[in-house]
């Protein structure tokens, strides 16, 4: 399951992923984060990952496509979890993109919306 949250005050999109990742899922917030890099240029992503595990075949393939569409077009990537697999994340999303990434335990959901929030 994916639940995608906006502030229309800012180019920050927090994505909750839980469970099984399918195609489907990954279709679904998909064209929304599109439009939000068309509207800001440039975003912010917080990926929560709750009782996460895993991405299917399809929604890897469809992930592999959207990064490379938008290598430049994430600034940053806070990435929040709960498991050990989940902080390697980070060191493997590093060459899909341009973004600054930082992985974050559950308990520091704050410290990932802060860091976000900062300007540079």
């Amino acid at each position: 399951m994916i639940e995608l949250k906006t502030d229309k005050q800012s180019n920050v999109v927090e994505v909750k992923i839980s469970g099984r990742l399918g195609r489907q899922g990954y279709l679904e917030f998909v064209p929304e984060l599109e439009r939000l890099i068309e509207q800001h240029d440039k975003v912010r992503l917080l990926v929560e990952m709750e009782d996460f595990h895993g991405w299917g075949a399809g929604a890897l393939w469809e992930d592999t496509k959207f990064a490379v569409r938008h290598f430049r077009d994430i600034d940053r990537l806070a990435m929040v979890g709960e498991k050990k697999w989940q902080k390697g994340m980070a060191v493997f999303c590093k060459p899909f993109t341009t973004a600054e990434i930082r992985y974050f335990e559950k308990g520091e959901l704050n410290s990932a919306k802060k860091w976000l929030a900062e300007t540079l």
